[in-house]
């Protein structure tokens, strides 16, 4: 039979020429996140299944480790007779989910827009102020965990960049 990730890939309508299939996330919440945020900053169009009664918490996962911006296609019951395509920025696919029951049903293709190359190297002044001011009095991944949770950045993201600035206590 057809192949859901290839048909969603090709309706898409999102990068095709370099993909990554990522299988099913974690079914727990700590796995799923840890995951996303391993992918975050992946340049590809990447897809991953998931399961119906995962799909909202799934989501809501990506809208807070990728950004409500980030375009995702549910492919959803592809082939057959309530099969639905909907394109949107993370946030907005969730409250469409959240909001029509049927949506959670049937087999579940995500196909999710890679992080674009000013998206993963830019960050704001503020933020690296930020940054900066906590890396002069807490080691690398602590000073990155909290300048997250006041910016809004990713952590990984701000780890990376602390190391890439040569910092002392790194």
């Amino acid at each position: 039979g057809a192949c859901a990730l290839i048909a969603a890939l090709s309706a898409a309508g999102l990068p095709s020429d370099r993909f990554a299939f990522e299988g099913f996330l974690p079914a727990k919440s700590h796995g799923r996140r840890q995951r996303l945020q391993a992918l975050a900053d992946e340049s590809r169009t990447w897809m991953v299944y998931e399961a119906p009664h995962r799909l909202l918490e799934c989501l809501d996962d990506m809208c807070e480790i990728l950004g409500a911006e980030r375009r995702v296609v549910l492919a959803r019951e592809l082939t057959k007779t309530f099969e639905t395509l909907r394109s949107a920025p993370i946030a907005e696919l969730a409250d469409w989910v959240r909001g029509d029951s049927d949506q959670q049903r049937g087999e579940c293709v995500l196909v999710v827009e890679g992080a674009s190359v000013a998206e993963s190297e830019e960050v704001s002044g503020e933020t690296l102020r930020v940054l900066d001011a906590l890396l002069q009095e807490l080691p690398v991944k602590q000073a990155a965990r909290l300048a997250a949770q006041i910016t809004g950045e990713r952590k990984n993201r701000l780890c990376q960049l602390a190391l890439d600035r040569g910092t002392k206590n790194a």
